[in-house]
């Protein structure tokens, strides 16, 4: 049996605006097995992309516990979640966040800069070439962001999120910026990612896409429906 990579219980999270509150997610509790393919859905201002930073240890919940592969998040200082993020999580964002100047290997090959894993940088290059033929971008690597379709861009993206070996990769919104066909590629990649034995979370609006996924959860006005 699979054990539970991710595990939240009764999360909270506000965000003070002024002398104001904003209550963005209400004890949300989720446990999300090694190997799964997780997404949750919902509608803008949901808290979805809030659920996944905080997963992602982007962000922190106001009240409630978090476990992932076993830690207590909650507990870790600064550097112990840098060092957390940098060698056990991919992200995989809506807008790619790639550097402009950099090649598309450069790109993949970043992660490796704030890895604490000691890989020297020529096995760091094999494994960024590695993650690059996975996505089918062999022919790309020397080419710089602006040269490169939008699909093109996601899936350096994923080439970059995947490259380190993650044990989970988070997608928010990863075919939010494409038309119908690339996206589709982009989740066959996912899939694939997946089926090699990758635990992914995914979150988006569009219930097609979700429907990629092997679970889904919905999530209305910061609770899990």
């Amino acid at each position: 049996m699979s054990l539970n990579l991710i595990e939240l219980n009764e999360i909270d999270k506000e965000y003070r605006i002024g002398e104001n509150k904003l209550h963005v997610l209400r004890r949300v509790t989720l446990h999300i097995k090694s190997g799964e393919f997780v997404c949750v859905t919902g509608p803008s201002g949901s808290g979805k992309s809030t659920l996944l930073h905080i997963i992602g240890c982007l962000d922190r919940p106001t009240a409630g516990d978090y476990l992932l592969d076993g830690v207590n998040v909650l507990n870790a200082g600064d550097e112990s979640l840098s060092r957390l993020r940098s060698n056990s999580l991919g992200f995989v964002f809506q807008t790619f966040n790639l550097i402009s100047f950099l090649t598309l290997l450069e790109n993949v090959e970043l992660p490796f800069l704030y890895s604490d894993s000691n890989i020297d940088k020529k096995h760091a290059r094999q494994k960024a070439l590695s993650a690059i033929k996975r996505v089918g971008l062999s022919d790309r690597i020397t080419h710089r962001p602006f040269q490169l379709s939008g699909g093109e861009m996601q899936r350096t993206a994923i080439a970059r999120a995947i490259a380190i070996n993650p044990k989970l990769i988070l997608a928010d919104e990863p075919t939010g910026n494409l038309d119908s066909k690339t996206g589709k590629n982009i989740l066959d990649i996912l899939k694939k990612l997946h089926a090699d034995g990758t635990t992914i979370m995914m979150v988006t609006h569009d219930m097609q896409v979700a429907s990629a996924a092997q679970k889904t959860i919905q999530i209305q006005d910061g609770s899990i429906c």
